[in-house]
């Protein structure tokens, strides 16, 4: 008899799993913990998907395999399982994680109690599964480790046919992949690959989830050719299963042009973005959404082609589908990188004034749903001194650099004095006040400040590190501190070489 699962005697109003893990396809920050979290039996989403949620968006097995026992017990216990993740979700979207802990700790303490006694079976892997799920959706990234080993100790002694095996691996290759455990997610999803194609076959279907979620692992790890070869595998099982027209196809496609355009091969990476938005545009017609957010990630792989003023129609066009059609909301922070992308490009090509007029959309908006004093405004507020002070408009830029200041401290309350929010901050206004001849001394000052957050950050030979250390060796050779920058220059040097051999590697 399956195990029985600690539920609540009321439920919320049920959602699709799959709706926990929709992400935009530009979206740079998924809710914490939330990424690709739900059962493999979840059918597709319709929409784009991040990077770090595409190997769960598309269809999976149901797992109709059994092994033995009532097939009604099985369905109930499957269907219980469901249930526990949809309450927890539910819980964690409602903001009351304090009850989501709360029916997890229940069951966990149930499942636990039941391995003491020696019973270890696919059934306690499915629970302690959905469990680590839902501690992922809270957060509690220490202890789904811990219960990841658990699993992994039960999965070791349990035969390749039992049922929900497949989904249970699924997951914990993703899970591990979340915890940058790279090794062990390549393990279980190599043995849900295996297992799979020696059930359904090498053309199945089934074997699109765990095959994204192996790209994803070996594009994280650096072996990019082997991912492309799974994005591929990926790309060409969609189209002999559902047609080469399938929205199912802009998964993959995504994830393979994100990674060709991290590579730097962004006239390989044009192929299937443009791909995409033909599909979308076909299917929801040229005014959806969707094709909003398909332009802006072509506008984007434009862009790195250098062709700026295709990329600068494209976000345009972007940017009216997504307003127009209310796909998203003004204050969405997709829509937001978008207009701070758009008036980049257009400062680039001379058309300041028109990419001032969005930056200044960007303030008001983030003002008007966040309050004046949020430390966002600061972004924006630099930006447009920025902007100013490149239009020579030096007495707006100052007005806008003083606001800048105040808005810096409120940034500095809200985040830490040594953070990075904080540093991001001082260094665009030590650019400003550059252009403005203000105290060398004074801004050598808040570059080392800059420079002490982001050794702390990212390392003492980041990228990052590098191009602040030039800016300090400047003003010190500004400053006739002959010793100092000896010191520095050195440090730079040697980081300079570093990264000239890894470029040529």
């Amino acid at each position: 008899m399956a195990a029985s699962l600690i539920l609540p005697s009321h439920f919320f109003t049920t959602y699709k799993i799959s709706k926990l893990c929709l992400h935009h396809m530009q979206s740079a920050n998924p809710p914490k913990g939330v990424n690709c979290l739900f059962p493999v039996r979840a059918l597709a989403s319709r929409t784009f998907a991040s990077v770090g949620s595409v190997e769960n968006q598309v269809s999976a097995p149901t797992n109709t395999r059994r092994s033995g026992g009532s097939k009604t017990c099985d369905n109930d216990f499957e269907r219980e399982l469901q249930e526990l993740f949809d309450q927890v979700k539910t819980l964690v979207m409602n903001g009351s994680e304090d009850d989501a802990v709360d029916l997890l700790r229940a069951n966990y303490e149930a499942v636990k109690e039941r391995m003491d006694a020696g019973v270890r079976g696919i059934e306690e892997a499915a629970t302690i599964d959905i469990i680590a799920l839902g501690y992922m959706a809270v957060g509690d990234f220490k202890f789904v480790e811990s219960l990841l080993e658990m699993l992994n100790e039960i999965v070791g002694s349990l035969k390749d046919d039992e049922p929900l095996l497949d989904s249970v691996l699924v997951h914990m290759g993703s899970m591990y992949s979340t915890l940058g455990k790279f090794e062990k997610s390549m393990l279980v999803y190599r043995r849900a690959i295996d297992n799979m194609e020696n059930i359904y076959g090498k053309h199945s279907v089934f074997l699109i989830t765990p095959i994204l979620g192996m790209a994803k692992v070996l594009s994280s790890i650096g072996r990019t050719t082997k991912a492309v070869d799974c994005y591929h595998r990926a790309i060409a099982l969609l189209e002999s299963s559902r047609g080469a027209e399938s929205e199912d196809l802009a998964i993959p496609l995504f994830g393979l042009g994100s990674l060709l355009l991290k590579q730097g091969k962004p006239t390989e990476a044009e192929a299937p973005f443009l791909r995409i938005l033909n599909i979308y545009t076909k299917l929801y017609g040229e005014d959806d959404g969707r094709v909003g957010m398909a332009m802006s990630s072509l506008a984007h792989v434009k862009c790195a082609m250098g062709k700026t003023n295709e990329a600068i129609d494209l976000y345009k066009n972007a940017l009216k589908v997504i307003k127009d059609s209310n796909y998203m909301a003004s204050d969405d922070s997709i829509v937001e990188k978008m207009r701070i992308d758009l008036a980049e490009l257009l400062h680039a090509v001379g058309m300041g004034k028109e990419g001032r007029e969005l930056l200044e959309e960007c303030l008001l908006i983030t003002e008007k749903h966040k309050g004046k004093e949020d430390p966002s405004s600061v972004t924006h507020l630099i930006n447009l001194a920025t902007s100013h002070s490149r239009s020579k408009n030096y007495v707006e830029a100052e007005r806008l650099l003083r606001t800048s200041l105040q808005a810096l401290h409120i940034r500095e309350k809200a985040f830490r004095k040594d953070s990075l929010p904080v540093a991001e901050a001082l260094d665009c206004l030590v650019s400003i006040q550059t252009r403005l001849t203000r105290d060398d001394e004074v801004l050598l000052d808040r570059l080392k400040r800059v420079l002490s957050i982001q050794e702390k950050e990212f390392g003492p030979e980041s990228k990052e590190v590098l191009t602040t250390l030039k800016k300090v060796v400047h003003f010190l050779d500004k400053l006739g501190r002959k010793n100092d920058k000896l010191l520095l220059q050195k440090r730079l040097s040697a980081l300079r070489s570093k990264f000239k051999q890894q470029i040529q590697q």
